[in-house]
């Protein structure tokens, strides 16, 4: 238990792409959530002013690029984290843009080595290094390393950086017997995704 309380006593900037991904966390003792936008130019603009916290965690969904994880696992990476709960420690390659297909997801763990694929940590990690303060990186599994996304979702990004769900819906109803049921299976990995990097959180020792 000493342990723990040292880690309450701390603050802890979770960082997160999009609120959906904060929507299951319990706030803790010290812990101060930010969704930040995805991709790295908007994690850094969300963190261009210092704040003063303790450390910095990048928090939310990824993709597998080892085909033995599944939807829900977690992925920890960076400094050490404690939990009773199952978890896979590896490398998370941080890339500003969405990997698409399986077969770009198996090029990925061919060249890299990386065990799972998200777009914000390597931002998150670089301000944390900036401002001399510890980083963690605890990903939460959405989509596997064999199946493709229902879109090219980085054809709907905006010049700011984010996703235009306008566009992605335009683009579900053109063809709608494929792609409404496939985003639908996405959205509920996606909330699965959620609850258990919840579940992760309420007990973790950072």
């Amino acid at each position: 238990m000493k342990g723990l309380v040292e880690t309450e006593s701390l603050t802890w900037l979770i960082v997160a792409s999009e609120q959906r991904e904060l929507a299951r966390i319990a706030r803790r003792p010290g812990w101060l959530l930010l969704a930040s936008g995805p991709g790295s130019r908007l994690v850094s603009e969300a963190l261009r002013e210092k704040r003063a916290v303790d450390g910095i965690v990048s928090v939310g969904f990824c993709g597998a690029l080892d085909p033995a994880l599944e939807i829900g696992d977690i992925v920890v990476a960076g400094g050490e984290v404690e939990s009773a709960r199952r978890f896979v420690r590896g490398e998370i390659l941080s890339t500003d843009r969405v990997a698409v297909t399986a077969a770009e997801k198996r090029a990925l763990r061919q060249r890299t080595g990386a065990i799972a694929v998200e777009m914000e940590s390597a931002a998150a990690a670089a301000k944390a290094r900036e401002w001399g303060v510890p980083f963690r990186c605890i990903k939460v599994v959405s989509d596997t390393a064999n199946e493709d996304m229902p879109l090219d979702f980085n054809q709907y990004r905006n010049a700011a950086g984010q996703f235009s769900r306008g566009q992605i819906a335009l683009a579900a109803l053109r063809r709608p017997l494929t792609l409404i049921p496939a985003l639908r299976r996405l959205d509920r990995n996606c909330r699965i995704a959620a609850e258990k990097l919840g579940e992760f959180l309420a007990d973790c020792q950072l």
